[in-house]
């Protein structure tokens, strides 16, 4: 088979959707690996470690696409990329759909094949999503602290306080993943935490994991906003897999907080789960609306390209062999991460937030 990686142009994003290793898998199983030039710069990884592994180099972008009946990113296509889609591929990266119309548009229009590696279900699991998820919850506490500073936009908070004054108070709203790493770091860095989660089983999992050094609570509209009232910051980690992010605080909701509170908003990709929330990126990642600070980062994990591709491909690596191998087909353990297919939509939290767009029966 032929399988294409191209280097990732959306904003501040550079990690690599193969690695080297991953090309020599590839190309061990009888398959053209064809890699545009310099896109593994950023994740360490030079064209010449991409040529000893046995893939070809391509200085063009357009034709990389052209060619690959298997094509692997990191981040869905940018709108300059839409027009490079075609109905003899299939696509293999984080897509995020119900937040992108445009994106989901332009992909039935042109007949490609969309594999989204969040969607991917694996024995109840989201295992192309968790790694990300690791990363991006570590990085949202780490974010926490560095934009609740006040040359950073915020109310000048040290996260974890002095000897004699309190420390910050983060609010955590999810207890999947995310959640629960955000929560660990911003613990660990010496934050107050309260963690809000729906489900009592997974409450008790997590208290028992904090041994109560985490207030773990049940998440109710007024408990959250009571939370609200009193954190300096709040990461918002909830996750409803394909669908459009609950949209957890409303506009009007932002003048019981406080000025100068920061807001994290980790399920940006999927819409947001603040009302007010809008992508942001690397370079700009904050901005102020009724005195709330905003950070709304759409791609978290490319501010640390080195750690996020290899976490990241070691947990596709199985996946894109599998894909590659079976020539064109999408195999069963593959099935739930089938996003778009023959110009219809295959996914059921795509087709909920498109209903006016084709569904695949």
């Amino acid at each position: 088979m032929k399988v294409g990686v191209v280097r990732e142009v959306k904003p501040g994003e550079r990690r690599v959707a193969l690695t080297p290793v991953g090309a020599a898998a590839l190309a061990n199983n009888g398959h053209q690996v064809t890699v545009e030039t310099g896109a593994g710069e950023g994740a360490g990884f030079t064209d010449e470690h991409y040529r000893a592994a046995g893939a070809g180099l391509c200085s063009d972008a357009a034709e990389v696409w052209g060619a690959a009946e298997l094509l692997l990113k990191v981040k869905e296509p940018v709108d300059q990329e839409h027009d490079l889609l075609h109905d003899e591929l299939i696509l293999f990266t984080y897509l995020h759909l119900a937040a992108d119309c445009a994106l989901t548009e332009a992909l039935l229009d042109s007949g490609t094949t969309a594999i989204a590696y969040e969607t991917v279900e694996d024995d109840g699991r989201l295992p192309l999503l968790a790694p990300m998820s690791e990363i991006a919850g570590r990085l949202a506490a780490s974010a926490a602290a560095h934009h609740l500073q006040h040359p950073y936009g915020g109310p000048g908070v040290l996260i974890g306080g002095a000897p004699g004054v309190r420390p910050a108070r983060v609010l955590v709203v999810g207890g999947g993943v995310v959640g629960t790493e955000a929560a660990a770091v911003a613990h660990g860095m010496g934050a107050e935490v309260v963690l809000l989660e729906r489900s009592l089983d997974r409450i008790r999992s997590l208290d028992a994991r904090f041994h109560g050094q985490v207030r773990v609570l049940a998440s109710a509209d007024e408990t959250l906003l009571d939370e609200l009232r009193h954190a300096d910051a709040c990461i918002g980690a909830v996750l409803l897999p394909g669908r459009s992010a609950p949209k957890l605080l409303q506009r009007e909701q932002l003048a019981e907080l406080r000025p100068g509170t920061l807001l994290v908003d980790v399920a940006i990709d999927q819409g947001g789960c603040f009302e007010t929330s809008r992508p942001t990126t690397h370079d700009e990642p904050t901005y102020v609306e009724q005195e709330i600070l905003h950070y709304c980062v759409a791609n978290m994990p490319g501010a640390v390209p080195v750690t996020a591709t290899l976490a990241l491909t070691q947990a596709t690596l199985p996946y894109v062999l599998e894909l590659a191998d079976a020539e064109g087909g999408v195999t069963p353990r593959l099935e739930t991460g089938l996003n778009v297919a023959e110009g219809r939509i295959a996914h059921a939290g795509v087709a909920e937030a498109f209903p006016g767009l084709p569904v695949r029966v």
